[in-house]
């Protein structure tokens, strides 16, 4: 199983959330889990973990031009504690993503693809920001899932929506995922008009543990059923709708009422109509406030994803 992990904006754990998810992985015991580190914009699980700088993603994308033997990623990995193993990006941008072009055009996709298709494997992909030109969409693409991480605040929000319906196409499985403060799940559900697989609190003390593979008995609060939760739905079959291919979703969306679906990427209200008769404003419901809220920092001049 290939899950790939990436937000639009900013960095809203998803780091956190793949080694996380690798730490609690349903019969971890069964299971042989790995996350490779495909941020182009440089990686932290070298440093956060001790790990020499080879072998890892540089070292790995140069043997791709040597094999087509899916099994060879398990030469550039380090086992941790917790039993999950690693593919460390070089900490420096400029490395990362040299290492991450030549995986991503090359065969050493198809590596990972087959690597993550034997049974009995998870391949968490930490894909980082998910821009319009990210190295990392070659290997997003062929994901069994797509866990879009996304905050709750207005900007946030803007952005997420923004691209919702364009990477929703990329994967069977598209799942978005909010993190910490900001607007209520159930108002981002309304405005976006999609459902969410979950929401994670923000809980700084919570990740630096679970980002160190802490002991089991270490792992019983708050954050961590959270995350172990969100493991246990992405192993469940899918009631998630496949994107239409102009990008949008299904008129039915589970638990989402028919009237309340927009297309992936919010339809916000624009200007009422001049032949509208007048009338006095009513207080706006929680949903609607989300979308003037959505819509007011989209036209604020917020800057552009690059």
């Amino acid at each position: 199983m290939l899950i790939a992990v990436g937000s639009v904006k900013g960095a809203p754990g998803v780091t956190t959330v793949t080694t996380a998810l690798a730490a609690l992985w349903p019969e971890a015991q069964h299971t042989r889990r790995l996350v490779a580190e495909l941020d182009p914009s440089g990686g932290d699980l070298a440093v956060r973990y001790g790990l020499p700088a080879t072998p890892g993603l540089a070292s790995f994308a140069a043997a791709t031009r040597r094999t087509r033997e899916p099994a060879a990623v398990w030469d550039h990995t380090h086992l941790v504690v917790g039993g999950s193993h690693v593919l460390p990006a070089p900490p420096a941008a400029a490395q990362a993503h040299a290492a991450l072009t030549i995986l991503a055009s090359g065969p050493g996709r198809s590596l990972l693809r087959g690597a993550a298709a034997n049974p009995g494997v998870v391949l968490l992909a930490d894909c980082g920001r998910l821009g319009p030109a990210t190295p990392a969409e070659a290997i997003a693409r062929q994901a069994d899932v797509l866990l879009l991480v996304s905050g709750t605040r207005p900007d946030e929000l803007a952005h997420t929506a923004a691209r919702l319906g364009e990477l929703a196409a990329w994967t069977p499985r598209p799942c978005l995922l909010l993190t910490g403060t900001g607007h209520s799940t159930r108002d981002v559900e309304r405005a976006l008009g999609i459902p969410t697989i979950g929401r994670l609190p923000h809980d700084p003390t919570g990740a630096a543990a679970l980002t160190r593979i802490t002991p089991p008995a270490q792992r019983r609060r708050g954050l961590a059923r959270r995350i172990a939760a969100l493991a246990r739905a992405l192993t469940a079959p899918s009631a998630t709708p496949r994107p239409t291919p102009d990008g949008g979703l299904p008129a039915a969306v589970p638990g989402v009422p028919p009237q309340q679906v927009r297309t992936a990427g919010p339809s916000l209200p624009g200007p009422p109509s001049p032949s509208a008769p007048a009338s006095p404003p009513s207080p706006p419901s929680a949903g609607e406030q989300v979308r003037r809220d959505v819509q007011h920092s989209t036209s604020a001049g917020q800057e552009p994803l690059s």
